[in-house]
């Protein structure tokens, strides 16, 4: 009897060492490609024209983790090699390249062939050692792209671009990353879904014959967890209330609030909208990149100060507290443009915070780095 007992005993505890280690590999099993084990990466969203991630690093005093820049899709040859040139300049700050293809002549031109083409190239930057994020066709639920509001075209080419560079390129990652969801479907965009459109049954996914704010921005476009690496959201402070145009400070705990479908302030109350944080990461398992940030401003424009505005912004996006909270965002991209947006009559908007002595000090004082991942330093 004492030995069964004590082979009992010796089955128990192997059986809670196999559970352990069946555990352990699951969860590094479950982890998505390049997604960091703890910390955020700090990405940064460059002006290609006039701008590099030397020069960018210099300023910052750091490497940056991810540098995004976009394409059309599919590419032209010229294209292709600004795009080697662009990896290079990646590799050599020891980066990683966040490329958003842009499909502005439809989804229907995202075919086999050119997939596979695109994969084929993935291949090769991931050979050298650079791994890449591709964000295809971001901000779909929107209104002013050519591929907006499609669902049905629209996971039909993610799809096909996901199974192409997951066999091929075994270092690039596939990002999903709709807009905030906030004064969805966009009306009066020239993309917006039309009532005869061949998806509006699937847009209108309360099925109250309309597509309006109680609709769901973001599940109807979702490719599937197994085409999806990651989820991302561009999230910026555009102003406080719509339309926008003017210099405001963004409201307290307004980033938090979009991200978790908890905002009721000065623009109304967006809390029909989903969680946006609980169901990507918490659910489906999909880290979270904060695929463009930024505060809106105008410099031809009085109002408050440059530095309030942008300070009040980053210091809820970096907050320290958020960050320990919420371990699903694993990336935030800074947009580091001054461009002109449609949104506001194609004025030219400064989104830089590394541009003036008194707005860069400032940012470099408050970023904590502490829970960033930057670059190594050694090429």
């Amino acid at each position: 009897m004492k030995f069964w007992r004590f082979m009992i005993i010796i089955f128990f505890i192997a059986a809670i060492l196999f559970s352990c280690s069946s555990w352990n590999q699951s969860g590094n099993e479950s982890r998505a490609l390049l997604e960091p084990e703890a910390g955020t990466y700090f990405g940064v969203n460059l002006h290609w024209a006039n701008d590099s991630p030397a020069d960018f690093n210099e300023r910052l005093g750091y490497r940056a983790a991810v540098y995004v820049r976009f394409y059309p899709f599919p590419p032209t040859q010229d294209e292709y090699e600004q795009m080697d040139k662009m990896i290079e300049a990646v590799r050599g700050e020891n980066g990683m390249a966040m490329i958003t293809l842009e499909p502005i002549n439809g989804l229907d031109n995202v075919t086999q062939k050119n997939a596979e083409e695109l994969a084929n190239q993935l291949a090769t930057y991931n050979s050298l050692g650079v791994s890449v994020f591709i964000r295809f066709g971001h901000e779909m639920n929107g209104s002013w792209y050519p591929w907006s509001q499609q669902p049905s075209a629209y996971i039909r080419a993610f799809r096909l671009l996901a199974d192409a560079i997951h066999s091929q390129a075994h270092l690039t990652a596939m990002v999903w990353a709709p807009n905030y969801g906030g004064g969805y479907p966009f009306s009066d965009g020239r993309y917006e879904a039309k009532t005869d459109s061949v998806d509006f049954s699937i847009l209108d996914t309360n099925q109250d014959g309309q597509i309006a704010q109680g609709d769901d921005p973001y599940e109807p476009y979702y490719p599937g967890d197994d085409a999806v690496d990651w989820v991302g959201m561009s999230l910026y402070h555009w102003g406080n209330i719509h339309p926008w145009g003017e210099n405001e400070i963004p409201e307290a705990d307004k980033f938090y609030a979009q991200l978790t479908g908890s905002y009721n302030g000065l623009n109304g109350d967006e809390r029909a909208l989903p969680d946006f944080y609980q169901i990507y990461y918490e659910m489906h398992g999909k880290p979270i990149a904060i695929t463009e940030t930024a505060a809106f401003y105008n410099p031809a424009l009085p109002g408050p100060d440059e530095l309030f505005i942008k300070q009040f912004w980053w210091r809820q996006i970096y907050h320290p507290v958020l960050l320990q909270s919420f371990p699903g965002i694993k990336m935030i991209n800074w947009f580091e443009h001054k461009k002109p947006e449609i949104e506001v009559g194609n004025v030219v908007i400064d989104w830089r915070v590394l541009d003036s002595g008194e707005i860069s000090d400032a940012y470099l004082a408050d970023l904590p780095v502490e829970f960033f991942i930057f670059a190594h330093e050694e090429n």
